[in-house]
């Protein structure tokens, strides 16, 4: 009679270490916003393989941290207020990589800065230049943000 018990134990072991395995290699992202459309659109979900800066390729879609100061929502009254930043994800689409030349022209801010993009930073746009805060805001993003690679939509 053990035996049934413990076949059981295993399998649900090892379908736990198999899901805590999966969830440190992919994450499942919701996209909010337009600054992706057309390519993605608000409320789509992707999934990202985590990855460091030198596997992003250009062209990749790329998700990382960025800080924002407000909350992007009211909070409700009887929630406690938090004014303070907060960490969100973002996806963008990395336009250049390390090593590559600095997009100037179509990155104005980083004109002339250096001849390459540094080691450890990327640069990345959004598909919808009217409303994307990217790097034509605030320059490089640096690797230490960086969550991983888009590999398809959901």
């Amino acid at each position: 009679m053990p035996l049934l018990f413990t076949v059981p134990a295993v399998m649900a072991l090892a379908l736990a270490a198999v899901t805590l395995g999966m969830r440190r290699v992919f994450v499942v992202v919701t996209v909010r916003g337009r600054s992706m459309q057309p390519t993605l659109r608000d409320g789509d979900r992707v999934l990202v393989r985590r990855r460091g800066v030198t596997a992003v390729r250009p062209d990749d879609l790329v998700v990382f941290t960025d800080v924002i100061d407000a909350p992007p929502v009211p909070v409700p009254a009887w929630a406690a207020e938090d004014d303070g930043p907060r960490t969100v994800l973002v996806v963008k689409r990395a336009i250049a990589v390390p090593g590559d030349p600095v997009p100037g022209t179509r990155v104005p801010v980083l004109a002339g800065r250096t001849a390459s993009v540094p080691t450890g930073r990327l640069v990345v746009l959004g598909d919808n230049p009217a409303v994307s805060r990217d790097s034509r805001l605030y320059g490089y993003v640096a690797g230490e943000r960086l969550l991983g690679v888009v590999i398809r939509r959901m």
